[in-house]
């Protein structure tokens, strides 16, 4: 399933960084639909936050893309058009901000479905350490963005485990910002990443440490 020998800029990364413990195919580990939140309301309203921030909420933020999706996008108005792509249909069809829904394994094939240049801006919520072949998906990501437009990663302490790559389970919150940040780096399309831990709105407790990555393409 993993394929980085023709793509010398996995180089970088030690050896079986993005082997996982378990290496099966993920069709099989998310045929059953998960509906719960996968961090906590504090975390949740941190996402919302930076969406907003980022205007990529709201019927003015245009046609969003939402990759490694379920059946939350976290967006606290939704925008004109959302597309999701995930891995459980029945998880995307309970997502109520979505207009389009793409059942997609980016592990197996990283091509986003997509023409060139159709989305104001994407999002990916607490799912970057599950991806085995990042800097493709990445590429393609950039490629179907419009040109100044944003990809966001959050991600927080907790994952599954035999899911995520072993480059994130052996290493701590700010080694993965900084792999997050690699990633930008070495694909094609994305300027310099911005890199932040994350604050509650003001009144909201957070359990959950939440940590944002993201920039914007170049062209």
């Amino acid at each position: 399933m993993i394929r980085h020998e023709q793509d010398d800029r996995y180089s970088s990364f030690p050896e079986g960084f993005f082997a996982r413990s378990d290496d099966s195919f993920d069709t099989t580990f998310y045929q059953h639909p998960r509906l719960v939140a996968h961090i906590d309301d504090g975390a949740i309203a941190m996402v919302s936050a930076l969406y907003d921030e980022l205007r990529l909420s709201g019927p003015e933020a245009g046609h969003q893309l939402d990759v490694m999706s379920s059946w939350i996008s976290h967006f606290s108005t939704a925008p004109a058009k959302l597309t999701v792509v995930g891995m459980n249909a029945a998880e995307l069809d309970r997502n109520p901000q979505a207009t389009h829904r793409i059942v997609h394994d980016l592990n197996l094939s990283p091509t986003l479905p997509f023409e060139d240049q159709t989305f104001d801006g994407a999002v990916c919520c607490v799912s970057v350490d599950y991806l085995v072949r990042p800097i493709e998906v990445f590429d393609e990501v950039a490629r179907v963005l419009k040109p100044g437009r944003p990809l966001v990663c959050t991600f927080s302490n907790r994952c599954f485990p035999t899911k995520a790559i072993r480059g994130w389970t052996h290493t701590d919150d700010a080694t993965h910002c900084s792999i997050v940040a690699e990633y930008f780096r070495l694909a094609h399309g994305f300027g310099e990443p911005t890199t932040q831990r994350r604050v509650p709105p003001p009144g909201m407790r957070a359990h959950d440490p939440l940590y944002a990555v993201w920039a914007a393409t170049t062209s």
